[in-house]
This record gives structure tokens, sequence and C-alpha cells, in this order.
């Protein structure tokens, strides 16, 4: 079997990431449009909306806490859009990165581990976020929110998975189960 170099296996997983990360904004995207939401899929995907901290969801919130703590000085308002934008995209392609690097280093990689991935990354946020003050405990929300929020992860998940095993070596010893 074919294998990658630590770098390689990165720069799939990033690019892995980010193809997951558009199956779960496509998902979420149609969920939106079937609940009565009109606006295209460029402006909703880029926050369009998003004009300051107040209305910014929780990724710009955590790119918004990075900065700030990093560079120890407000961030302007007007940036809230694209730290929403910037967090959640490198959200996604460094989770690939770091999904590329554990699933690169094994014998036989098998797509189902996206399942794994999609689910640890939905437990870490209902841990990390409501410890941040930016959701509330994973036990105020109603069982049709999480589910739907982990069918969301889950896709996440398989579709990184499905797309590191097609873009390199070993391709063809990589498994479904």
């Amino acid at each position: 079997m074919a294998r990658t170099t630590p770098l390689g296996a990165v720069a799939r997983g990033m690019l892995a990431g980010a193809a997951g990360t558009l199956a779960m904004d496509a998902l979420l995207y149609l969920r939106y449009r079937r609940g009565g939401g009109g606006e295209g899929f460029g402006p909703w995907e880029t926050a369009a909306t998003v004009r300051d901290w107040n209305d910014a969801p929780a990724p710009a919130q955590v790119g918004r806490r990075l900065v700030e703590g990093l560079f120890r000085r407000e961030l302007d308002p007007r940036w809230a859009r694209s730290a929403n934008n910037a967090t959640h995209w490198a959200y996604g392609m460094l989770a690939g990165a770091q999904y590329g690097l554990v699933v690169g280093s094994v014998a036989r990689p098998r797509i189902g581990y996206g399942v794994l991935l999609g689910a640890g990354l939905w437990g870490a946020g209902y841990v990390v976020l409501p410890a941040a003050g930016l959701y509330r405990p994973i036990t105020e929300y109603d069982r049709v929110t999480l589910a739907r929020d982990l069918g969301a992860h889950l896709l996440y998940g398989v579709t990184t998975a499905a797309v590191f095993a097609a873009l390199g070596p070993g391709r063809s010893s990589c498994r479904a189960g």
C-alpha cells in the first residue's frame, strides 16, 4: 500500500475538510430553504446579514475572542462577518487536517472513521461552546435539535473521510465499513 507523508496527509485532510464543510453547509442551507428562508446560497453561506457582534453566530464570536485575546485589542464590529467566515472554514479545514494526520498513519483507513470524526466534533462543540458562554448546556436543547445537528456533523465527517480517501494513495485499500 502506498503511504503519504505527514505533510501530504495534512494537505489532503485540509482539502477533505473543506469538502466536508461545504457538504454540511449545503445540508444546512437546504434545511434553511425548506424552513422558508429566501436568501441565495452565496449570501447565506458568507453570512451577508451579519453586520456586527450582536447578530454574529458562534463561529464569529470564537474568531473574535481568538483575535482579541492574541492581539489584546478590541475587534471592530465591521469584522464580524469576516470573522464568522474565516473561523467556520478554518475550523472545518483544521479538523480535516487533524483527521488526515491520524488516518494517514493507519494501515487500513476506512471511510467509516468519518462517523467518529463527525460525532466527535459534534460532542466537542457541546462541551467547548457552553463553557465559553456561546451555547446553552446540551441538556437545554431538545432531541430534535440535537439530532439534526448531529446529522449535519456526521455528513461533514463522512464526506471528509470519503474525499480524503479519494484524494490519495491507498485508495483501493479504503473500505466503506
